[in-house]
């Protein structure tokens, strides 16, 4: 795996009291304010390994500023980014389903504070709470849809689509339009080689949709940047929104 000296995006942690984690918020305020009361506010560090594949699953996370990145590996050198979990999600789903072990790499790529709550408590609460249980299942349903969608935007689309689209999913979770990442993470992430990453962020540059410059990326136009994406990146937000506002 990188380590942090090779360009994952970096937001400065943030010192004030959290924002809420939207899982969480949109929970009936008395089951809402019972599951905080057994939370514990952490910092999540850039570049923090927070799972391993095949390890125990400790704690669970719901971020509140951040992103984590899941990877799964693909050899005994190579990995690519498969999922993203912001203030939209939580790290830790597969208790859900019985599953003590983590299935991903999960890696801290925005630094951040998340809420943390170990994995035994956790379970309790699913029990003791029916509105969490079924409110985090449907969320996990639309993390498999996530998963899916990466894997056929992965095989089906060019690299430039692609590097919007991860452009756009970090943007939304990193809630800032400057980043700090390197061809060398991007290619990691996209599962590509470092010279397509170069060529696909120089036409998205030529385009004016991004500035690059020295493992900086700062997003100048939006709205350019999803025409520019693979129509994978608005199936996974509507799929997540159409199942979570039910």
């Amino acid at each position: 795996m990188l380590n942090a000296n090779t360009g994952r995006v970096y937001v400065p942690p943030v010192q004030s009291v959290p924002a809420a984690n939207l899982l969480l918020a949109a929970l009936p305020r008395e089951d809402r304010q019972r599951f905080l009361a057994g939370c514990e506010t952490v910092e999540l560090a850039f570049a923090q390994v927070l799972a391993e594949p095949g390890e125990h699953i400790c704690h669970v996370y719901f971020p509140t500023h951040g992103c984590i990145s899941l990877t799964a590996q693909v050899d005994s050198r190579s990995s690519l980014e498969v999922g993203l979990v912001g203030d939209e999600g939580m790290l830790g789903a597969s208790l859900l389903l019985g599953v003590e072990v983590a299935p991903l790499h999960a890696l801290v790529q925005g630094a951040g504070l998340a809420l943390r709550m170990e994995a035994p408590a956790f379970c309790r609460e699913l029990e003791r709470i029916p509105a969490l249980h079924a409110h985090l299942l449907r969320y996990l349903y639309a993390t498999m849809v996530e998963l899916a969608q990466t894997a056929a935007c992965t095989h089906y689309h060019v690299v430039e689509a692609r590097l919007a689209r991860w452009l756009l999913m970090t943007h939304d979770r990193a809630r800032s339009d400057e980043l700090h990442v390197t061809h060398e993470f991007l290619a990691y992430m996209l599962g590509v080689r470092r010279v397509g990453v170069t060529k696909a962020a120089t036409v998205l540059q030529k385009r004016a949709l991004i500035s690059y410059r020295r493992g900086h990326i700062t997003i100048l136009d939006r709205a350019g940047l999803e025409a520019a994406a693979c129509g994978c990146y608005g199936a996974a937000r509507t799929a997540y929104e159409r199942t979570m506002r039910r």
